[in-house]
């Protein structure tokens, strides 16, 4: 079943692979016996879903999660069971294709203003002033 994204973006299934491994951590025998772990790998190289721009924002979201192949590997073990597990794989890959599909805002650089760049020179002044303070005194007792 494809992977819908709110904003009029359809993940296709064929490139989501899900496997399922043992989870470590506490749950007795269920987490011995039983294969509850998802791992969702998103081929993310090779999707055509996605625009070469939300592409780009989506490796730079993904950070260490991203792999060597350019695809995108989602590791859930949270819940008890396979089901869960796998839902919340899923959701965390249709967040983060979520966030990615935001266009960020491109920032209109400003001037600082008047009393902002008095306030500068200002501490400037007062740091010289402290640094002169620190040297040798001379003998009429004035800094020099």
């Amino acid at each position: 079943m494809p992977l819908p994204i709110p904003p009029s973006v359809v993940i296709p299934d064929c490139d989501i692979a899900l496997t399922f491994v043992r989870a470590s951590g506490p749950g007795g025998q269920n987490v011995n016996k039983v294969a509850s772990a998802v791992q969702l790998r998103f081929d993310l190289a090779a999707t055509a879903a996605l625009e070469e721009r939300v592409k780009q924002r989506l490796r730079a979201l993904a950070g260490r999660r991203l792999t060597d192949e350019g695809a995108i590997l989602i590791v859930a073990r949270n819940h008890r069971t396979q089901e869960r597990n796998r839902a919340e794989a899923l959701e965390r890959l249709s967040e983060l294709v979520r966030r990615a599909l935001i266009e960020p805002r491109a920032r209109k650089p400003t001037r600082p203003t008047h009393t902002a760049r008095a306030r500068r020179l200002e501490g400037k002044t007062r740091h010289g002033r402290n640094k002169r303070l620190r040297g040798r005194v001379r003998w009429d007792g004035e800094p020099r």
